[in-house]
């Protein structure tokens, strides 16, 4: 005889799944506004509000990405803000630097390494705070040279996802406008649309080896979806500089976050051959 349901169980789960929706909503709303992918926020939301571990809040901020990407891409797509061809050499270049940054992990001590990526984080936020970017923005393009750069652009992100478990956002957002002239609503635009491919790909393989709830990760992702237009509208409302501003404070938080899990990896004790494994894909 199976045992009886407890009398509070029902609004225990009610509670969960407004934390989730909670959660969603806030990585949603950076997403859209910044171009990321919304798991710096997300995934230490979810462990400290919905009780889960790591790996099983990064599998739900990864699979809630997917439609929040997908919504703020087209969003931005629908106002002209999205180079087509940039996202897809930098998404070519991303899959397989992906799979050289896996290989890499395997093969290399990688708390120099982590410590450098912390570093360029911190010049990228100097960067967007001594320079403002313009509004405007033309498209790459077919075109040899800035193509290849694109694709080199995306090999960098993909090892970076790779070795250090951080999505592309922080990085390609502030390449694009530094070095391929493109206005900040045009970098975060294509910057969403980057991500659909990886956000879904990663779902997949969390799938399968069971890291994801698919229930738990629908209601995040459909509040996360939801949020991604206020997100973009609020992009479209921000000026440039205080863009250019509040972008920089989000690569900030980044780079803590990498500092206080690379600090964490340093006192843990292992043996010296188990590398240390990315936590996320953000």
């Amino acid at each position: 005889m199976p045992s009886p349901t407890p009398p509070d169980a029902r609004p225990r789960a009610r509670g969960l799944w407004l934390r989730l929706a909670l959660v969603g909503a806030a990585g949603g709303l950076l997403s859209g506004a910044f171009g990321v992918g919304g798991g710096i926020l997300m995934v230490p939301l979810l462990i400290v509000f919905a009780h889960m571990d790591q790996r099983h809040a990064t599998a739900t901020s990864l699979a809630a990405i997917v439609p929040a990407s997908i919504a703020g891409s087209i969003t931005y797509l629908v106002n002209g803000e999205v180079d087509l061809v940039a996202a897809l050499f930098v998404a070519i270049g991303g899959v397989i630097g992906s799979w050289i940054g896996t290989w890499l992990l395997r093969r290399l001590p990688i708390v120099w390494l982590r410590w450098l990526f912390i570093a360029l984080l911190v010049a990228i936020a100097v960067r967007m705070l001594l320079v403002v970017p313009e509004r405007g923005g033309g498209h790459v393009g077919f075109d040899l040279l800035p193509d290849l750069a694109l694709f080199a652009l995306g090999i960098g992100v993909g090892i970076a996802s790779g070795l250090f478990g951080i999505g592309g956002g922080a990085i390609m957002v502030p390449a694009f406008i530094a070095f391929f002239g493109m206005g900040d609503l045009m970098a975060k635009g294509t910057s969403l649309a980057v991500m659909i491919p990886t956000a879904i790909s990663g779902t997949v393989a969390n799938s399968r080896a069971k890291l994801v709830d698919l229930h738990e990760a629908l209601v995040v992702g459909a509040a996360a979806t939801v949020a991604s237009f206020a997100g973009v509208g609020i992009a479209f409302l921000l000026s440039p500089e205080w863009s250019a501003r509040l972008f920089a404070a989000f690569v900030i938080v980044a780079a803590v976050q990498l500092a206080v899990r690379a600090i964490r990896a340093q006192r843990r004790p292992r043996p010296p051959e188990t590398p240390d494994a990315p936590e996320s894909a953000r």
